[in-house]
């Protein structure tokens, strides 16, 4: 991952610099380790528990991601109006 201050790249507000960790979150983060630490072998209850605990996590930071795509530089690639604009 290369830096480019002068570019697209750079952090042009707060908000743009949340959104950029937020995809960088749900898109790069592992949690085999910690899911090897909660689930036992053979545990269908807590891996059923982890799973959903998962699903519900990762919901959650698609929609802070969601609520600030209208926010983004308006050349951003992800930049979407905020409807009723």
């Amino acid at each position: 991952m290369g830096v480019n201050v002068a570019g697209s790249n750079r952090a042009k507000t707060v908000t743009h610099a949340e959104y950029e960790l937020i995809k960088h979150i749900i898109g790069n983060i592992d949690v085999d380790a910690v899911k090897q630490n909660m689930v036992p072998n053979g545990d269908s209850v807590a891996l059923k528990r982890f799973n959903t605990a998962g699903s519900n996590i990762k919901r959650l930071l698609v929609n802070l991601g969601k609520r600030r795509q209208h926010r983004l530089p308006k050349d951003h690639p992800d930049y979407n109006k905020k409807a009723g604009e």
